[in-house]
């Protein structure tokens, strides 16, 4: 006998003005499943899973909820209709505690004092059901992010779903958090719940899916089980052609040292210390990577090294020579490069035009700018060749960078800062947010950039990309270098290290 159905869409369609985000779809979800959703950057997941969590309203089409027709036109219809959603980023007041975020809106009466004691009751049930241990008193902002996710999946429980809909729950998780979430999830389809999970993770959707849907640009191109199909067949489907998912590349060959990081410490904008007494060096050659959670000082190492952030104590020397206090312009006329963390807030003006960005940061070299008047020929000329050389789409340098997909935006910043031939490149996130096609590219272009005789200093989330790139890693916790490993060490060990479990 077939498993019922949870979810059914039929027909779904959605425009933006031109845009046509959802095409006509389709899509079958069985209930006590785990359900994958992947494809590209503007493939329409993240439409698709606005429109069943009411969010958006579907210009055409039928949603069935356990086989019955359901109009969804909030998110109060959806909670209602058993369907939660735990966001890419957490939708939780950060000075509430755990219990009073988990009842807010759903306080249970005009006398609080009840609702808060039985809320109290239910959500240790949900804890002891689903192993979600979270201290119900400690404060938001105080517990780690995994601990935080759980929240939201505990306020979601909470409010009675039966549906959960998680949008790239990994992304700010430890590889160690990250099995504890897996563990969630089994309990959870254990107890006939039904999981709708959007990654662009395929290790993560082999590893935990029983079913999982590929979309692209806009349509539903297939639908596997899991334990049919392959990583490169899913890679295949999402972006419409071969994909290489392994980084190719030759083992380095380190020469002089180009950066030294002598003793930093640097503090945030609040004057708490981010990075404390951190010494490492980068030689021409390699790719030195940094390992960490988010938040645990790489931020703060960036900037300080690319002049954005001034240090409160210790020294960074380049080519032997120190440069604290250098602003990032004077860094770029010595050599230095920079692929920042955020493309939209430090790496690109949206509003200009690809050709401006293209040169954004290098506008006042000679080749583009005579004092006041812009030598428009060059910088048409240099945004075209890199708009060739990185396949940039459209190829149209007269676009506003707006009107890019992330992973076209990112080629811009780093063809941009490649092309300028540095002799070191510091790399913050390479392809945060970037779609499995450009990621390859990129990828291939940090590698050649390698060989070529640079330096490289790349800081990642990703620990899969830095296993990859890196031909040494740095841990990074609680603001300090925790131990030093080679890229093929243990997964478990890099991520007890990032913890700070183990050093």
């Amino acid at each position: 006998m077939d498993q019922p159905l949870a979810i059914e869409l039929i027909g779904i369609d959605k425009k933006f003005g031109p845009v046509h985000a959802n095409k006509s779809i389709d899509l079958k979800v069985k209930r006590g499943s785990i359900h994958g959703i992947i494809g590209e950057n503007g493939a329409g997941k993240s439409t698709l899973m606005s429109i069943l969590y009411g969010f958006y309203q579907a210009d055409e089409g039928e949603i069935l909820i356990g086989g019955k027709p359901t109009a969804i036109r909030d998110s109060q219809a959806a909670i209602a209709a058993g369907i939660g959603m735990v966001h890419q980023h957490f939708m939780l007041v950060e000075n509430f505690t755990v219990l009073e975020n988990i009842i807010l809106g759903a306080e249970g009466g005009a006398i609080l004092g009840q609702g808060v004691q039985k809320a109290r009751a239910a959500l240790k049930k949900l804890e002891e059901d689903y192993g979600l241990e979270v201290d119900p008193d400690a404060v938001i902002e105080e517990l780690p992010v995994g601990l935080q996710q759980r929240v939201e999946i505990l306020k979601a429980l909470y409010r009675g779903c039966d549906i959960l809909i998680l949008d790239e729950p990994t992304g700010v998780l430890t590889p160690a958090e990250a099995d504890h979430l897996f563990r969630i999830l089994d309990a959870l389809r254990a107890e006939g719940k039904t999981v709708l999970l959007i990654t662009h993770k395929l290790r993560e959707i082999m590893a935990i899916t029983d079913t999982v849907s590929v979309m692209r640009r806009g349509e539903m191109v297939a639908t596997r089980k899991t334990a049919d199909t392959t990583v490169e067949e899913l890679a295949e489907l999402m972006v419409g052609r071969r994909v290489l998912l392994r980084v190719d590349k030759k083992p380095a060959e380190p020469k002089d040292v180009v950066l030294s990081v002598r003793n930093l410490t640097v503090k945030d904008n609040r004057g708490v210390t981010m990075v404390e007494n951190v010494s490492f060096d980068v030689r021409a050659g390699e790719i030195v990577g940094i390992a960490g959670v988010a938040g645990n000082g790489q931020s703060e190492l960036l900037e300080a090294i690319t002049g954005i952030r001034k240090p409160v104590s210790g020294d960074i020397l380049f080519e032997g020579k120190p440069i604290n206090g250098f602003d990032p312009a004077r860094l770029r006329a010595l050599g230095i490069a920079h692929i920042p963390e955020d493309r939209h807030h430090m790496g690109l003006v949206l509003a200009f035009e690809e050709s401006q960005n293209a040169i954004l940061g290098y506008h006042r070299d000679r080749r583009y700018s005579r004092g006041l008047f812009m030598n428009q020929k060059a910088i048409r000329a240099s945004a075209e060749a890199e708009i060739a050389k990185y396949d940039i789409r459209p190829p149209n340098p007269r676009l506003k960078t707006a009107n890019f997909s992330g992973g076209n935006q990112q080629k811009i910043v780093v063809a941009r800062e490649i092309e300028r031939d540095p002799s070191l490149l510091v790399i913050g996130q390479p392809t945060r947010g970037v779609d499995i096609g450009a990621i390859e590219f990129i990828h291939r272009r940090i590698i050649e950039t390698r060989d070529a005789g640079k330096a490289l200093l790349l800081v990642s989330v990703e620990l899969d990309e830095i296993r990859a790139l890196s031909d040494r890693v740095l841990v990074m916790f609680a603001g300090q270098v925790v131990g030093e490993k080679q890229p093929d060490a243990d997964e478990q060990t890099l991520g007890l290290m990032m913890a700070g479990i183990a050093a």
